[in-house]
């Protein structure tokens, strides 16, 4: 036989096209090519070739984040952006760095470390499988759970992973880009900035720092049809020209191929400290963690973590600066929390939730807990700011477990992760809304996660009931939109659709459960999302189906 032509094409616009393996795929599709271009020119020619013979694209990084999503209606050529991997400029005297989408955060953070600056994103890592679980009396901790980086002599979780995975995913992480504080290297280095934008991924410091989304200030993507367009400068107050940046920003890869992207920079923290206290239910945790955030005290991240129903709730609140001011600042941060208040120098074992890769779990039914950013149908606007009473802000991003290779165990060896977006005063209300669903349902979920920031993550593991899980996720958006979390202050703006006080959207869930629910639930803005799909990608080829509502 001969060669194949479609793969001789795709191998005059990129050299590293390739027939794919069986770890090329996505959410159990199976894709025929894979190639991995080494330019933005290379990545440009090799999208025109693949519109040329209407060949459907799924966008690869590192591959971590690929079990995120409804699977591909169909893929044909998986693009791995691993080989953009420069960073293209640092400049270091305005804040601001230019990178392309397969750096890793590990790398460039060792880049930016050198001058006393930080990227300061923290999202989810590559997501890890629970292997064991609960029993239903609640007794036994999860079994065969992934050690932590650098626990017992394992190998760095993060290890391998890119930012172009990120943005799609990817690579080598040091432990000098790791935050002050840290006792070991953190699981997120490893993803790629291309994965990182594409999936909107985000961890604690977005209370301070914001999202990808808010440390973006230009872009550059290759559209379905070989374009490539730019977006932002190298300035933090350029405005020119259409905003490409945020609305790639959580797409999924189905708008376009990320390629690189301008980030502006903060300085590096000289020190950190957490201070930790034990709330005896979710009205005592909604008081720390409302008195931590409107204090003056500037707070860098506020988490909280309740392993199952009835438990304690555990909030820990970051305080970062220079070690005399941040002595200062976790003092006073400990006389407001109260009795009980602790002050420690690393982070509690579960901050962060799948940011650490510690086994998460519920009674019963657990799972690893991976949080992340909004997804389409989070509540908050984008007006809204750290510590106020808004929807939480996401994007997609936090996600269940993987083994680093596309088709591993994001397809089937993780469990649900529910990512929960509402207004920060809701807090109480919420919880009692997801106990309530998951009692209905017969489940007991671990929760978790930025509390302050609007954004919290309920987890069931790999072994509970599909159907359990599905009645529980639409017990949860019933009560949502009845309004049961709703606590949005007097002044708040009017939506011009129905009210949506809170959402719940599912990250990743095994392909039973998935295939019994709709993971993202309403979408007030779907319409508008698919002209916009329409008008990007018309032959609906970049990811189709991943995203809300089939895009």
């Amino acid at each position: 036989m001969g060669a194949d032509p479609v793969l001789a094409a795709l191998a005059a616009a990129c050299p590293a096209a390739r027939p794919a393996q069986p770890g090329d795929a996505v959410a159990g599709v199976m894709p025929r090519f894979a190639a991995s271009p080494a330019t933005i020119a290379e990545a440009s020619e090799l999208l025109r070739a693949a519109a040329a013979h209407d060949l459907a694209v799924v966008p690869r990084g590192g591959g971590s984040k690929l079990g995120w999503g409804a699977p591909p209606r169909r893929v044909d050529l998986i693009v791995d952006t691993s080989g953009l991997n420069r960073v293209v400029e640092h400049a270091a005297g305005d804040l601001v760095v230019r990178v392309q989408a397969g750096v890793t955060l590990a790398q460039l953070g060792e880049v930016l470390a050198g001058a006393g600056q930080q990227l300061a994103l923290d999202p989810p890592p590559v997501p890890l499988a629970v292997a064991g679980t609960r029993g239903g009396s609640g007794a036994g901790a999860a079994a065969g759970s992934e050690a932590p980086s650098g626990a017992n002599g394992a190998a760095p979780q993060w290890r391998g992973a890119t930012i172009g995975g990120t943005l799609a995913t990817g690579a080598t992480p040091s432990a000098a880009a790791a935050p002050p504080g840290a006792s070991a290297p953190a699981p997120w280095l490893g993803a790629t900035i291309g994965g990182t934008l594409a999936t909107a991924a985000a961890g604690p410091r977005r209370l301070r720092y914001g999202t990808p989304r808010d440390l973006l200030i230009g872009i550059t993507v290759v559209r379905a049809d070989g374009t490539v367009a730019h977006s932002g400068g190298k300035v933090v107050k350029n405005v020119a020209g259409y905003d490409l940046g945020k609305l790639f920003t959580g797409s999924f890869g189905t708008l376009g191929l990320i390629v690189e992207a301008v980030f502006r920079l903060h300085p590096r923290p000289a020190s950190a400290a957490y201070v930790t206290v034990d709330c005896d239910g979710p009205d005592e945790a909604y008081r720390a963690v409302a008195a931590a955030a409107g204090s003056e005290l500037a707070p860098s991240a506020i988490e909280l973590d309740r392993p199952a129903r009835g438990q304690p709730v555990r909030v820990a609140v970051l305080v970062e600066g220079d070690p005399d001011g941040t002595a200062e600042r976790t003092g006073l941060m400990r006389a407001l929390l109260g009795r009980g208040a602790a002050t420690q120098p690393s982070a509690p074992g579960w901050w962060g939730w799948q940011a650490k890769g510690n086994g998460r779990s519920g009674r019963g039914q657990h799972a690893e807990a991976q949080p992340g950013d909004g997804q389409p149908g989070d509540a908050r606007p984008d007006d809204a700011r750290p510590g106020d009473a808004r929807p939480g802000d996401g994007q997609s991003g936090d996600g269940p477990p993987d083994d680093g290779r596309p088709g591993g165990a994001a397809d089937g060896g993780a469990g649900t992760l529910i990512r929960i977006g509402f207004w920060a005063a809701g807090l109480p209300r919420i919880l009692r809304a997801v106990d309530a669903a998951a009692l209905a349902a017969g489940l007991d979920p671990a929760v978790g996660g930025s509390a302050a920031a609007g954004v919290i993550y309920a987890a069931a593991g790999p072994d509970a009931d599909p159907a359990a899980v599905a009645a529980f996720v639409s017990g949860l958006r019933g009560a949502l939109a009845r309004g049961d979390g709703d606590a949005r202050p007097a002044p708040a703006p009017v939506p011009d659709g129905p009210p949506v006080p809170a959402s719940a959207v599912v990250v990743h869930a095994p392909p039973r459960a998935r295939d019994l629910m709709d993971l993202w639930g309403p979408v007030p803005s779907l319409s508008l999302m698919r002209a916009v799909k329409d008008q990007f990608d018309p032959g609906h080829r970049m990811a189709p189906g991943r995203f809300a509502g089939g895009i």
